[in-house]
């Protein structure tokens, strides 16, 4: 079966005033849907097509590992962001953001500094190590933690252009601000519970 780009989990206009309906337009619509449209390209009549999207992930290379990783990527940030997300973490995941961070302050600000500094395109995650601890952990381009052995990831913040710049411009620091108020801490605690 052909892969599918999934059902945003929120309207396109949900993230507002933060991330525009404009922005999930393009970002979902074109960027996100083309990876799927040349990742069934690549796949199919091939072995590939029999495999889920993480294997894929994990054993390709080329532009086959490019569009699976960008597909993967992709659905896991849409469900990182809740229009009633943000503010500060509940449950497990804050006890385990202040085990292992000192406070969810100094987690934030090394986060942001690790989104806003990333040197060209990429993703900024938090995971859980492979040491059951929670780490910030960048990947360049279409890269995932899945890949790259660092852990299981929680939460991931897209660093590419594409994802700021019809709202901010070439200011990443300010979508990195803005991508704050709609954390999904739901979603991280989920994760967590599976980790």
């Amino acid at each position: 079966m052909a892969f599918q780009l999934p059902a945003l989990p929120w309207a396109k206009n949900g993230l507002a005033p933060h991330i525009s309906e404009e922005t999930i337009n393009y970002h979902y619509g074109k960027h996100h849907a083309t990876y799927v449209t040349k990742l069934n390209g690549l796949v199919e009549g091939t072995e590939n097509a029999k495999k889920d999207l993480a294997d894929l992930v994990k054993t390709t290379d080329g532009g086959l590992f490019n569009n699976a990783a960008q597909h993967w990527n992709h659905s896991f940030y849409w469900n990182s962001l809740s229009p009633s997300g943000g503010g500060e973490p509940k449950g497990a995941i804050k006890a385990a953001i202040e085990q292992d961070f000192g406070s969810f302050q100094k987690f934030k600000d090394d986060f942001s500094a690790n989104a806003a500094g990333h040197f060209g395109s990429g993703w900024v995650w938090l995971v859980k190590g492979t040491d059951g601890k929670l780490k910030i952990h960048q990947t360049h381009d279409a890269g995932n933690p899945l890949r790259d052995g660092a852990g299981v990831p929680l939460l991931t913040c897209d660093v590419w252009e594409h994802a700021y710049y019809v709202d901010y411009r070439n200011d990443r620091p300010s979508y990195v601000k803005a991508w704050w108020n709609l954390v999904n801490w739901d979603f991280a605690n989920n994760n967590l519970a599976k980790a």
